[in-house]
């Protein structure tokens, strides 16, 4: 009994002192290393920030757009209506015949210096504000600002040519404010791209 005794107890503490460096092993795997953690966690807060930094910039450029176009582009309704009032006041000079006017009464005169002169003013004030007028005439037509109303018959200018303009076009800043009405030549040579920009071909 007592040799059996004697047998099993130091194998049995042997055992024991085994199995403390696996336990210890196991231990060590299983917790993480603090120092790789705060690397991961602050790899991920950087690209966090990061993104972060990125949509704050396109929101900044994109309110800034936005703010900048509100100041250029808030007035189109407007001034789109004041051009249709300038065209009353060009229709109006216009009606009246070249005899009275040849004629040098005084008080028509003065009514026509009036009429011409609100024209230039409201045409000013609309230009300090970013609308400018197309000048389209002898110009290549462009879709993007002109709306042609009716072909002219001339071989001398290149086809496509605008040779009339029926209603004034505006800009209002970067953008079509009104298409400029044109009428269009036809029947004289085509305009092909070249290298140095458009040659009249026949």
């Amino acid at each position: 009994m007592t040799d059996d005794t004697n047998k099993h107890g130091p194998e049995a503490t042997d055992e024991v002192f085994d199995a403390a460096p696996d336990a210890a092993e196991a231990a060590a795997v299983a917790e993480p290393d603090p120092l790789e953690l705060a690397r991961a966690e602050s790899a991920e807060l950087r690209d966090k920030y990061l993104r972060l930094a990125a949509e704050m910039d396109n929101l900044r450029r994109r309110t800034e757009r936005d703010v900048k176009d509100a100041k250029s582009y808030s007035v189109a309704g407007f001034a789109r209506d004041m051009l249709a009032v300038s065209d009353n006041l060009r229709r109006a000079l216009d009606a009246i015949p070249a005899e009275a006017k040849e004629a040098g009464e005084a008080g028509l005169n003065t009514l026509i210096e009036g009429v011409e002169m609100t024209e230039r003013s409201m045409l000013s004030a609309l230009e300090r504000h970013g609308v400018k007028k197309l000048e389209p005439e002898g110009q290549k037509f462009d879709p993007n600002f002109h709306q042609a109303m009716f072909e002219i018959p001339n071989a001398d200018v290149p086809n496509n040519t605008v040779l009339q303009v029926v209603q004034a076009g505006y800009t209002i800043g970067d953008r079509v404010l009104r298409p400029a009405m044109v009428g269009v030549s036809k029947g004289g040579p085509k305009v092909v791209a070249g290298e140095n920009g458009d040659a009249p071909t026949a």
